[in-house]
Formats: C-alpha cells, structure tokens, sequence
C-alpha cells in the first residue's frame, strides 16, 4: 500500500479492508454473552480470535486489555483457556465486563428468576430524575424499572443482583425511545413492548446462553483503573496485549451512558472521571512540535503516550501488542494517530511489526469540502 502521509515510510503498512468489520462490535450482537450489552465502541469476539493467531499466544500465557470496555478480550479469553487481565476508567465498562465474565449457579439464578417476576407490582416516584432520563421512556416503562430495580437490590448475592441489574438494563434500552447518535443521545419515540415482558424474555435468553457456555478454564479479572497508571500491575508480567483506546475526537463516554448511569450507578458522579483521553488540553507537552496539531490532539496523544509506557513496563520481553486506533478528523487537517503511535511506541523501547489499516472514511467539512481519508488501523509491535 502507497501512502503519501508524513513518515508513513518509517513503517510497514498493509491494507486488509477485509477486516475492517471485525474492529466493530457488529459481529457481537449475534454471539451469546457478548452481546448482553450493546457496547458501540467495542471490537470483536472474532477480532481476539484473529489477534490470539497473530500474537501467537499459548493457552498458559496471560493477556491485558488495558482499555477493556464491554469485556470482549476478556471473555474470549475465557471462553478459549487464555488467562486476562482487564482495566477500564469506566464503571459501567467493569461493571458490565465483570457480569459477562463471571461463573454463575444457574438454579440460583432461576430462583430469583421466579421470586422477582411473582411480585406484585408497586409504583414508585419518577420525580427526582433527570428530564432526559424520563423523555427517554413512556412513564409506564419507567415505572416499572424502577420497580424491578428495587427488587433486584434486595438480592443478597452481589453476582446475582449484578446479573439482573445487566438484564435490567439491557431491557431498558430495548424499551426506550432514546438512541446513541455519535457523541449525542437522540430520541425517537415508537410502540414499545412492555417492559416486564422484554425483561423476563431477556433474562430467559441470558440463562440459556449460560447453559450452553463450554469455558476451558482460565484465570480471568477486572478492574476499575486508569491504563496511565497501571500501579496495581507488575512489571514484566503479560505476554500479550490486545486492547484499543478510545479515539481522538470521538465520543465522550460518560455522556452518551448518561441514562444508564442514572439509573444503575446512583453514586456515580461525573465530575469524578474523564472518559478520560485527551479531554485536559491544559499543561500538555506538545510531543509532536513540528506537526501543529489541535490542542485535543496534543492531550490525546501525550495521554496515548502514557498509557503507552505502562503497557511496555507490564509487558514481558518479546511480548507482543496488537491496538487498533482511528485517524482524528479536524476542520483543517487529519491527525494520523497510527503513524504518531507508532512513533511514540518506539521512542518507548517497542518495535513496530507493522500498521494493518482495515477501514477509511472520507471527512468533509460543512458536508461539501473534502479534507481527506481517515483510516482505521490495527499496529503491531513488540518488545
């Protein structure tokens, strides 16, 4: 593949456009567990397989995805006998990792299954909640989440609360009006099926695929942590990392996860995380000078550039790393976040096996004047 950015020749890249539907979270939506929760940022069950091949990883060895999200390493890690580690700055991305990853005694669960659905309806007050939270469910639907949200809570199990916590509120979001556009919510009222109904045919679904889970058996966890400041991991300890950040100029996490915040995560202040890459534009060291990029750019890339360092600390020598990273598209110019991670990752001590761009979208500004292509890349290096 030709390719005319600035010190692209430095790298070996390849184009496997075949490919580029794996770093989405599409494939998931028809795979049992990965698809409890809809996670829009997320990559692939196949896309770990493809990665576990070219990482070359034994079933022995450990994983990290410091960036773990919905869980989707982890969980076909688990799924295929590889040990992994997981780390996300976001609650509801522990949380719902933690769920989808957990060991469960299913007649427990249909226990309480029985229990929750055999209770009398009872309603409670919607007033102290947001007015996005409420135009984004009939009042009926929201009436009753809260109903069966409370119920849940009087489950003593924390693994089983957790379990009808994720159905709850994977079944609020089949029932809501509100959709996630990008970096906003949008609404868009329709006929929804009561919400009582929705849940218990998710639960039922839940249970099933449980059932049918075959796990090799392995060593699995997830934590709630910054992947700047990986403290709690030793060094030289993982033997690969497949993982991918946020990307620059994206989305705002917290925000479009606003309702389920609301809803499940009471305590859940906002001000007590950024989503969290590149949001702090101030006191940034311009790692790239020469290029002038937006002030974003700069944080994004300094933050990129931590991470970076505490992913080669934990990872063991000759241990291989796979990140799939987007191109950031500005009114003015493409960042080719690749190409500068790449560079960061060498200056950091990594070699840089090769850049696999998978997808490329054309930006335009004000819908008519085209800026250029920004690509979608998976890079491999080493250490």
């Amino acid at each position: 593949m030709q390719d005319k950015r600035e010190g692209s020749l430095l790298f070996k890249i390849e184009e496997r456009r075949d490919l580029g539907n794996l770093v989405t979270f599409i494939p998931n939506k028809k795979v049992p567990i990965h698809n409890w929760f809809y996670f829009k940022e997320g990559f692939s069950r196949d896309f770990v397989l493809l990665m576990l091949d070219w990482l070359k990883i034994k079933n022995n060895e450990w994983i990290l995805d410091p960036f773990c999200g919905s869980g989707t390493t982890l969980l076909t890690s688990k799924e295929f006998g590889f040990n992994a580690i997981g780390v996300d700055a976001s609650p509801l991305a522990v949380f719902v990792t933690q769920v989808k990853i957990e060991d469960y005694d299913l007649e427990k669960i249909r226990e309480h299954a029985r229990e929750i659905f055999s209770k009398k309806f009872e309603r409670y007050d919607t007033e102290g909640l947001s007015p996005l939270t409420k135009r984004a469910f009939s009042r009926y639907s929201l009436e009753d989440i809260l109903f069966f949200k409370e119920e849940i809570k009087k489950i003593n199990d924390p693994k089983i609360r957790n379990f009808f916590t994720l159905a709850l509120m994977n079944s609020a979001n089949k029932v809501s009006y509100a959709y996630k556009d990008g970096s906003v919510i949008k609404m868009r009222e329709k006929p929804t099926i009561p919400l009582k109904k929705v849940f218990k045919r998710i639960v039922k679904r839940m249970i099933h695929d449980l059932k049918r889970a075959n796990y090799k058996g392995s060593n699995i966890g997830v934590y709630l942590g910054d992947a700047r400041r990986m403290d709690f991991l030793q060094d030289n300890y993982f033997d690969a990392v497949i993982t991918s950040p946020p990307y620059l100029n994206k989305i705002e996490y917290t925000k479009v996860y606003s309702i389920e915040y609301e809803l499940f995560f009471e305590n859940f202040k906002f001000d007590s995380l950024r989503s969290y890459i590149g949001l702090n534009p101030k006191h940034v060291k311009d790692l790239f000078p020469e290029l002038n990029l937006p002030d974003v750019a700069k944080a994004y890339l300094q933050d990129m550039n931590d991470a970076l360092k505490e992913i080669y600390r934990v990872m063991k020598d000759d241990a291989k790393c796979s990140i799939v990273v987007a191109e950031g598209a500005f009114p003015d110019k493409i960042v080719p976040v690749d190409l500068l991670m790449a560079k960061l990752a060498e200056r950091i001590g990594f070699k840089v096996e090769r850049i696999v761009v998978v997808n490329e979208r054309v930006v335009t500004r004000d819908r008519t004047f085209k800026i250029g292509k920004a690509r979608e890349s998976i890079v491999v290096m080493k250490k």
